[in-house]
């Protein structure tokens, strides 16, 4: 019997090392491509800021062409620090939020903030922003839950079309808060919806680069609302728009 026992718990041991082993690989991996990843995407903008520098520098610009080539750099700078932006997030969720404390949130009033500071953005894409619903309260982390509500209403405008629309909603249930951000806007291929999640993917590459997009956005929603527990469920037809729903578990009363 103890040799038995011996043969198991070495059995064991070996399953657990490898296991390990495995998931070590896994996230080295990860880091590899996310660093790889990052590498590109701050190269282009830094490509392009460099050469029209350059060519001010050089001269080489005609006086009237100066303020097209200052507002390209500045483009270009603002891309990168959107971006610089959310990789310190998402490195933030990765590491655990330690310095976050969570506490009672009530979701409408995120949403009404979120909703609020995107007004102008809105406006200037030509597309309608509406908040509807009510108080819920969930137990999280403020910040990451308007980051949600942000990146999902943002994605809504950027990949939008001109008298477009972005209705948000915040419904509360006994058990659940439920956030529903849907827009009429260009939609996500049905091949390509189990990817947009993941990090520095984009369905239409040419249209991320000119609204501005990072390909994280969506990244940091499943991470933030990983840590909700919350359960993403999206709806997208190409050219008639796509609805993301988050149901969140509230806090059972003791």
């Amino acid at each position: 019997m103890a040799k038995k026992n011996f043969v198991y718990d070495r059995l064991s041991r070996r399953i657990a090392s490898e296991e390990r082993s495995k998931a070590q690989r896994e996230a080295e991996r990860m880091r590899q491509e996310f660093t790889a990843n990052v590498s590109h995407e701050l190269k282009t903008p830094l490509q392009s800021i460099s050469g029209y520098a350059e060519l001010l520098k050089g001269g080489m610009v005609k006086e009237e062409d100066v303020q097209q080539f200052a507002e390209r750099i500045y483009s270009e700078s603002q891309r990168m620090i959107t971006l610089v932006n959310d990789i310190l997030e998402l490195s933030h969720l990765d590491e655990g939020m330690e310095d976050m404390v969570r506490e009672d949130v009530n979701l409408y009033k995120v949403a009404v903030s979120a909703v609020s500071s995107l007004e102008d953005e809105a406006e200037t894409a030509d597309v309608s922003l509406e908040l509807t619903g009510q108080d819920s309260v969930i137990n999280g982390y403020g910040q990451l839950l308007s980051l949600i509500v942000y990146n999902l209403c943002e994605n809504g405008i950027k990949y939008n079309n001109p008298n477009g629309s972005v209705k948000v909603d915040v419904s509360d249930f006994k058990d659940r808060a439920v956030l529903t951000v849907n827009d009429n806007g260009i939609g996500i291929p049905l091949d390509q919806q189990e990817r947009v999640f993941e990090r520095f993917y984009r369905v239409d590459k040419s249209h991320s680069k000119e609204v501005g997009g990072t390909g994280l956005g969506l990244s940091i929603v499943k991470h933030a609302a990983a840590i909700h527990n919350g359960d993403i469920h999206l709806v997208s037809v190409p050219k008639y728009g796509t609805t993301i729903t988050i149901t969140f578990p509230k806090k059972k009363d003791k």
